[in-house]
């Protein structure tokens, strides 16, 4: 009994360095200032901010930059959905594993009535998130949608 003790304790400790370290790494790689203000505008629904604060930092190397141009620019009014489409590739270009921009390119040809490849998408993000993802589930509703509303 006390040797299943003993391993059950230091199981625990192991799990719990486990969880301290990817909490460490997790705090070092923190996010650029110019991302976190793009977000809350977007979540602020403010999405022509989102766009001129990303402009003022002109990170075109970056898939979370091309994301969220893209986003804002799906999401503003008027949408632009040409320009949406350009930053969406250029995110996959420079991460094809980007699960946002897979989700809002998807999201965008869904719009498009590009079902076809908005699923081929889909398929991308099923690849990464097994177990599921919310921009998988995300995806997965607003294809879903588009088939029932025809």
């Amino acid at each position: 009994m006390k040797k299943f003790s003993l391993i059950a304790y230091f199981s625990g400790l192991l799990i719990l360095s486990v969880s301290s370290n990817a909490a460490d790494i997790k705090r070092k790689d923190t996010d650029p200032v110019w991302l976190t203000q793009a977000r809350a505008s977007i979540k602020a629904n403010n999405y022509q901010l989102a766009i001129e604060q990303l402009q003022a930092v002109h990170e075109e190397q970056s898939a979370d930059w091309n994301n969220l141009m893209g986003f804002s620019a799906r999401k503003k009014t008027p949408p632009d959905l040409e320009a949406a489409e350009k930053y969406y590739q250029a995110a996959l270009k420079i991460d094809p594993n980007h699960k946002g921009a897979l989700e809002y390119y998807g999201q965008l040809l869904v719009i498009k009535q590009d079902l076809t490849g908005a699923q081929a998408l889909m398929s991308r993000l099923e690849k990464l998130c097994p177990y599921g993802c919310e921009e998988l589930g995300d995806l997965k509703r607003a294809i879903e949608k588009s088939k029932n509303s025809k």
